[in-house]
Formats: C-alpha cells, sequence, structure tokens
C-alpha cells in the first residue's frame, strides 16, 4: 500500500477489534486497536456539550435545525451534524442542489462567535478545500455526455446479450451475463443518486429510478436516504447503516455492543466468511426486493418506484407463462440470476470499508479523514480491469472526498489527493483486488471468531 505512516508486522493472525488482518502482511493503520488497548489519535476527537445542540454550523454561519430536521428531504442526517461543523458535507451533498441553497436561506442563522468548531482550523481540512475549489475551477465536477451514453447503453447492451444467450439454450451463460448487469445496474443507478451521472438532478433521479427499479428490483429513495447517512459518517457504530448487517454479518466486534447487539447469533457469526458469498448476499437482495424497499415506496407513496419494479417481475411473469422454460424453472433462474448480481455488487462494496478502524458512536473525525482512514482504493489492475469492473468505485477514497464529482474522473484526481495526504502524513491506503478480496474474507473470519470465542 501507499503510506508513510503504516507500520507492517508479519503475522499469522491479527489483533484486536479494528478487524483489519492478513493471513502473511499486517499492516496496521495508525489508529487500529491492538489486543483492547486503544490508544485515540489527536484527530479523532470524544462527542461533548458544545452548547450548539440545536444548530448546525455550514460556512462559518449556525443555522437552527430543530424543526427542520423533520422535514429535511435528505431526511434526519442532519442529527450527525448538531454541534459541529456541516460544510464539507453540506457542499459535497448538495453541490448541484439550488432547492437546498434556497431552504438554507429560509433557516433562522447567526454568523458564528468564536466558537473554535470551524472545520477550516483544521490544516488537512482547509488545504482539502482549496483543493476542491481548484478541481471545480479545472472542470472535474462536469459531466460527459459521452459517458453517461456509453454506461446506459452498457447496460441495454448486456441485457440484450443475456436474453439472446437464454433463447440460444445457453441457460447458466445468459443467467450469469443478466446477473452481472444487474449489478452493473446497481454502479449505474449509484452514480445518479449522487446526482454526478448527467449533473442535472431532473434527470438524474428518474435515471435512478427507473434502473435500480426494473434492473434490481429496489428503491432509489431508500437507497439515497441510507447511503447518505454512510457517507456522512462511513465506519462510525450505529451511524454507518452499512455497519448495521446483523443478524446475517458482522463486520467489526465492536458491533456486539451497538443498537444491533441483541441481534447477534454467535454460530452463524462464526460462520459468516463462508456464508458471505453463497448464502448471505442472496438473502440481503431478497429482503431488499421483497420487503425494504418496496415498504419504502409504498409508505412514501413513491408510486413511480413501484412501477419501476412492477415492470421487472411483469418480465419474469410472462417468462413464467408463455414460455416453454416452466414456472419451476423461471423461480430457480431468478434465485440463481439475483444470487450472481448480489454476489458481484456487495463482495466488491465490502473490500473498500469493511475491514477498516471503526468510530465509536461518541468519537468524531473530519470529513477528511473519515475518508483517508476509513476507507481504502484498489488498484487498477492490468489494462485499468478494475476500473471496469469496480465502475471506477474501487477509487473510494476520492468517491468519499468529492461524492459529487463523476466517477470516471477519481483516477485523475487521485495523484492530487495522494500528493495532499503525503504532505499532511495521512494514510493512503491502496490494495490489488485479490488481496483487498483476502483481508475482506480474512477479517470476516476474525471477527467471527472472536464473536464465537470471546
Amino acid at each position: 500500500r501507499t503510506s508513510d505512516s503504516v507500520s507492517e508486522v508479519k503475522v499469522a493472525t491479527s489483533v484486536g477489534t479494528s478487524g483489519t488482518c492478513t493471513a502473511k502482511l499486517l499492516k496496521m493503520p495508525p489508529n487500529a486497536e491492538v489486543e483492547g488497548m486503544r490508544q485515540r489519535p489527536s484527530h479523532i476527537t470524544k462527542k461533548m456539550d458544545t452548547g450548539h445542540d440545536d444548530e448546525v454550523m455550514i460556512k462559518g454561519r449556525w443555522y437552527k435545525v430543530d424543526e427542520f430536521v423533520k422535514r429535511h428531504p435528505g431526511g434526519r442526517i442532519l442529527n450527525y451534524y448538531r454541534g459541529k461543523d456541516a460544510s464539507e458535507a453540506y457542499t459535497e451533498f448538495h453541490y448541484r442542489s439550488e432547492k437546498a441553497k434556497k431552504m438554507l436561506d429560509t433557516l433562522q442563522s447567526r454568523p458564528d462567535d468564536g466558537s473554535k468548531l470551524s472545520s477550516e482550523l483544521d490544516p488537512l481540512t482547509k488545504e482539502f478545500n482549496e483543493l476542491r475549489e481548484q478541481l471545480r475551477s479545472e472542470g472535474f465536477y462536469e459531466p460527459s455526455m459521452a459517458h453517461v451514453a456509453y454506461r446506459l447503453s452498457e447496460v441495454v447492451a448486456m441485457h440484450a446479450a443475456g436474453f439472446w444467450l437464454l433463447a440460444q439454450g445457453w441457460y447458466v451463460l445468459g443467467l450469469v451475463v443478466l446477473g452481472i448487469v444487474q449489478g452493473r445496474c446497481g454502479w449505474l443507478m449509484h452514480e445518479g443518486g449522487h446526482w454526478s451521472l448527467t449533473g442535472n438532478v431532473a434527470i438524474d433521479i428518474p435515471i435512478q429510478v427507473v434502473v435500480y427499479g426494473v434492473g434490481c428490483g429496489m428503491s432509489g429513495a431508500f437507497w439515497r436516504n441510507q447511503h447518505n447517512k454512510h457517507h456522512a459518517t462511513p465506519q462510525k457504530i450505529d451511524h454507518d447503516v452499512d455497519l448495521d448487517t446483523l443478524p446475517l454479518l458482522m463486520f467489526n466486534i465492536s458491533c456486539k455492543d451497538g443498537k444491533q447487539k441483541n441481534l447477534v447469533n454467535k454460530w452463524w457469526i462464526r460462520l459468516q466468511a463462508y456464508l458471505f458469498a453463497p448464502v448471505t448476499v442472496l438473502l440481503v437482495a431478497l429482503g431488499w426486493q421483497f420487503f425494504l424497499h418496496p415498504r419504502h415506496s409504498l409508505r412514501t407513496k413513491r408510486y413511480h418506484e413501484l412501477a419501476s419494479m412492477a415492470v421487472r417481475y411483469l418480465i419474469v411473469a410472462y417468462l413464467m407463462l408463455n414460455t416453454d422454460y416452466g414456472v419451476k424453472n423461471v423461480a430457480l433462474g431468478y434465485l440463481f440470476y439475483v444470487w450472481v448480481g448480489s454476489a458481484y455488487i456487495f463482495l466488491n462494496f465490502a473490500v473498500s470499508h469493511t475491514h477498516k478502524p471503526v468510530i465509536q458512536a461518541d468519537e468524531d473525525v473530519s470529513w477528511v479523514r473519515y475518508a483517508s482512514d476509513h476507507t481504502m482504493n484498489v488498484k487498477p489492475g492490468p489494462f485499468g480491469w478494475v476500473n471496469w469492473w469496480m465502475s471506477y468505485l474501487n477509487f473510494q477514497i476520492e468517491h468519499h472526498l468529492f461524492p459529487s464529482m463523476p466517477q470516471f474522473r477519481h483516477p485523475e484526481v487521485s495523484p492530487r489527493v495522494q500528493a495532499l495526504f503525503a504532505k499532511h502524513g495521512v494514510e493512503y491506503d491502496q490494495m490489488d483486488y485479490f488481496e483487498a478480496m483476502a483481508v475482506t474474507f480474512a477479517n470476516l473470519d476474525k471477527v467471527g471468531k472472536d464473536t464465537f470465542y470471546g
């Protein structure tokens, strides 16, 4: 990995609660927890009463949010920023939203009174903000319509290829192709949900709704609500929803004491490394498709999302009732197709965060440190194949720093982020694809053993 602040220790297995381990080489980040003894670095702060719990600071002004949080379009994520500076999160989440700027102007506000809570007081954050403005002025936030056309054409062509293979009798290969493009619909809707695809919110959201609804059977609005919480506080206990995965998964030993502690099943978690790819990913996908996501669309009266999901199941019903495949074969084929897609998307997402150290519920770090310490990159590999395979989300550090930036620009931005991190002695963590996958599964096994044996 690329880092000036990482120590390498050859061990058989790792120790502690960070869960970062490999069988041959363990690279311990500066904030790793060892043998239960955790020394808090200076950039990790404890939550304290700042006297501003009913306010959020944005660009030097405190805004009253007690009432607004109930009608905030992004949900209750505002609660994560009570009493502190949310300037970086506000800027990135609302970069293209004129509506957000107008809503902000309606809130009661006042200038900061010298609270010393401004994120600009952190030299790393200050230089990050300067870098972001440089990148904006150089056009890195501008979308490419040619790239959008390629991404949309790709999912259409892959679906056509998958159905053609089915028609030719190549059933397994056809379902594999359809499963992979199902996952690629997930990558595509992800960019639409960040408003970084076309850069036009009124276009990106409908693209997300259709691609995610028809392609994956899921709700774009529910995904946005949950995913923004992840971006606000990646790897923070009881805040990052990507850690709220019990009873099926536990990515870090600290989760056993979190809000889902009553869902821990020691026997299942002990075997989670072996169950993750063949079983768990399918259970998660089916739970999302048939319960969590349609329930959210129904509760929030997003009938256009339900209509997109319905198109997907009308296609399945047609194959069951109007072809020679038969109901049973189509049902089994559907399960296999969903398993391929969910394995593809969930395994690739897992490598970027799940083995990284966590932040406790009463701790906090800066926007930049969340990206540097709690995400990692996967190297592009020969001919850049990983960039295609993960749709540029192998550059997770850049994605968490600049979530509104079109993702295909991340490789160009990466050297400048590395230079910023090196200047401030911050780790820029990156691995080869298969090394990252091995570390991810080693972490699952380690957490499973620690949970089972105590």
